[in-house]
């Protein structure tokens, strides 16, 4: 990997968080570049943005804030990406499309 490195704070949206459907979501696209990811919440050891299990532990409701940098070979790709996942509406109503 090469030093490459993106970082960008968001703060938490959704009215049902950060949530396993946007998490799901989240890491899917995170394996699909080849960097590292990691989220960080204050107070909070990092999570590895490419683990749900990971990502779980911020128990991040809405109004949270969290930053997520990507270091690596397409970082900022990978990040711009990240972000849109983050931006997406998750209606709890509609099934996953496949």
């Amino acid at each position: 990997m090469t030093g490459e490195s993106a970082r960008q704070t968001v703060v938490i949206t959704n009215p049902q968080g950060f949530h396993m459907r946007p998490m799901a979501a989240f890491v899917e696209a995170a394996k699909r570049f080849p960097c590292s990811v990691t989220v960080t919440r204050a107070g909070m050891a990092p999570a590895n943005g490419q683990s749900i299990l990971s990502l779980m532990g911020l128990v991040a409701v809405q109004g949270t804030e969290l930053v997520i940098e990507a270091t690596g070979d397409r970082a900022a790709e990978a990040l711009q990406a990240l972000l849109l996942v983050l931006q997406r509406t998750y209606d709890e109503e509609q099934e996953p499309e496949r």
